[in-house]
C-alpha cells in the first residue's frame, strides 16, 4: 500500500529543506545550475528545424533567382537575334528595291530611245545629202517630216507641247520675256507671241513656254 503523508509531514519537510520539500517537486530538482542551463535553448542557438528550413529557403531563393536570370538572358539573346535578322532583311530589301528602280528606269529610257531611232535615221539621211544636187525646198520638207516623226514618237511616250499663243498668261507654265501694249482691255495679259514652246512630260513641267505678253496701259 502507498504511504500517505499528511499535511503536517509536508510542512515539516518543507521547513527542514529535505527531499520532501516543495523544491524537490520543482522542475529541474536534483540537477545543478550548469546541468539545467545546458538543456535550455539560448538566443544564439537555432530553433529546432531552423537549420534545415533556413538552408532549404535560401537554396530555393537562389534557384528562383537563377531561373529568372536565365530566362531574361535567353529572351535578350532571342531579341538580339531577331533584331539582326530584321536589319539584314531590311538591308536586302533596300538594295533590291534600289536595283529594281534602276532597272526600271533603264528600261524606260531604252524604250524611249527605241522610238527615236527611226527619226534619227531620217535626220541622218537629210544631214548627209549632197547640197549640189538637192534644192532647199526638198531639204525643208525633209526636216519637217523628221520633226513630225520625232514629235509623234515623243507624244506617244508622254511629251506634251505648250504653245499658248492668244491664251491668257499663266505664270505656272509660261515665262514672260517681254511685254507689248494691248489694243484693248480684253487683251490685257494675253500671250501675243511665243519665242520658245514649252514642254511637259507626263504632267511634269520640263520647260515653261517663253512668251511675249500684252499689257493694257489705259
Amino acid at each position: 500500500m502507498k504511504k500517505r503523508h499528511n499535511k503536517n509531514e509536508f510542512d515539516a519537510a518543507a521547513s527542514e529543506g529535505g527531499p520532501d520539500s516543495a523544491d524537490a517537486f520543482a522542475p529541474g530538482a536534483g540537477r545543478s545550475d550548469d546541468e539545467y542551463d545546458e538543456g535550455l535553448p539560448t538566443a544564439d542557438s537555432p530553433a529546432p528545424g531552423a537549420d534545415a528550413s533556413g538552408a532549404e529557403g535560401s537554396s530555393g531563393a537562389l534557384d528562383v533567382d537563377d531561373g529568372l536570370g536565365g530566362g531574361l538572358q535567353k529572351r535578350l539573346v532571342e531579341q538580339q537575334e531577331r533584331y539582326l535578322r530584321l536589319a539584314a532583311e531590311y538591308d536586302n530589301y533596300r538594295k533590291r528595291t534600289t536595283r529594281e528602280r534602276g532597272e526600271q528606269t533603264a528600261r524606260a529610257q531604252a524604250d524611249l530611245v527605241k522610238q527615236l531611232i527611226d527619226g534619227l535615221d531620217d535626220l541622218a539621211r537629210f544631214a548627209h545629202v549632197d547640197p549640189a544636187t538637192t534644192d532647199a525646198a526638198t531639204l525643208v520638207k525633209g526636216v519637217e517630216m523628221v520633226e513630225k516623226k520625232l514629235l509623234k514618237s515623243l507624244n506617244a511616250a508622254g511629251l506634251e507641247l505648250i504653245d499658248p499663243t492668244n491664251q491668257s498668261f499663266d505664270p505656272t507654265v509660261h515665262e514672260a520675256v517681254a511685254t507689248e501694249p494691248a489694243l484693248s482691255p480684253e487683251d490685257d495679259h494675253v500671250v501675243s507671241r511665243v519665242y520658245q514652246v514649252g514642254y511637259r512630260f507626263n504632267g511634269q513641267l520640263l520647260r515653261p513656254a517663253r512668251v511675249v505678253v500684252k499689257q493694257w496701259n489705259g
